[in-house]
């Protein structure tokens, strides 16, 4: 796929997966849209980014509603947007039993209701056009589960479970859906991880740290929106064989999860 003159809209775009995106997509020749909460960090990724044309959308989607209202009534002054990448989130690592119930609506808000705010407000401009792509980064926990995780592979179910819907319903519209499910990346989301009390944690995790670099997951995620795939696990090692082993050895993997600490 050529992305010359194609508007690819990223949340989550000051660190990560996303800024890496928004790297590669404009070295492409994309014009990017730039969206998280910190503004200092968006502008200072646009200075950097190959190309002209960018744009900075700040965006908090722990207010879903604030997020829908402000773009729905701001799409007409933006440019076509031929993807979305909602790639904005939060992980959690804290037991269910000491979790404040806070901390699910936290992940919720975002991980879930601030992802479909976001969609609400795009989509129809994708389907009066007959074009475009809704890509969701869910994460291999939206598949498989595992402990100190119950909010974050709650609300990572819940993406899946949207996007195979939504697929179905704007097929007839030539909208591509893809589901990208995320294993181990060297990225900070372990450090911003909420704990019991929905406050992040400021520490790193081996699996983190020694996972796949963020560059490499980047470029798969473009290969796979380029290809119009519907959904697809990036991982290294475990994180990436894990829906697998779960699906053909689901008795096995549930003993091995119970045995296993991940933080």
């Amino acid at each position: 796929m050529q992305y010359n003159n194609k508007t690819v809209w990223i949340t989550g775009a000051s660190s990560g997966i996303g800024k890496e995106l928004a790297i590669q997509f404009a070295e492409l020749g994309a014009r990017v849209i730039l969206s998280a909460r910190n503004v200092d960090k968006l502008n200072d990724l646009k200075a950097t980014l190959k190309g002209e044309g960018h744009l900075v959308v700040p965006l908090d989607l722990a207010q879903p509603e604030h997020v829908l209202s402000t773009v729905t009534a701001k799409m007409n002054e933006l440019p076509a947007i031929d993807i979305l990448i909602n790639n904005g989130g939060v992980s959690q690592r804290s037991l269910f039993l000491e979790n404040d119930f806070n901390v699910y609506r936290q992940l919720m808000e975002v991980n879930y209701f601030g992802l479909i705010a976001l969609t609400k407000a795009v989509l129809p401009t994708m389907v009066t056009r007959r074009s475009g792509s809704i890509v969701s980064i869910s994460s291999v926990a939206g598949k498989v589960g595992s402990k100190f995780r119950t909010g974050y592979s709650g609300s990572k179910y819940a993406v899946v479970g949207f996007m195979d819907c939504l697929r179905a319903e704007v097929a007839e519209h030539n909208i591509h859906c893809l589901t990208i499910c995320p294993g181990s990346i060297k990225t900070a989301i372990a450090h911003n991880s909420l704990n019991e009390q929905g406050i992040a944690q400021n520490k790193p995790e081996e699996s983190i740290e020694n996972g796949m670099d963020v560059s490499v997951a980047a470029s798969k995620m473009i290969r796979a929106i380029s290809n119009k795939k519907d959904e697809v696990i990036i991982g290294k090692g475990l994180s990436g064989w894990a829906p697998t082993i779960k699906r053909f050895f689901p008795t096995l993997f549930n003993r091995i999860t119970a045995k296993t600490n991940y933080r």
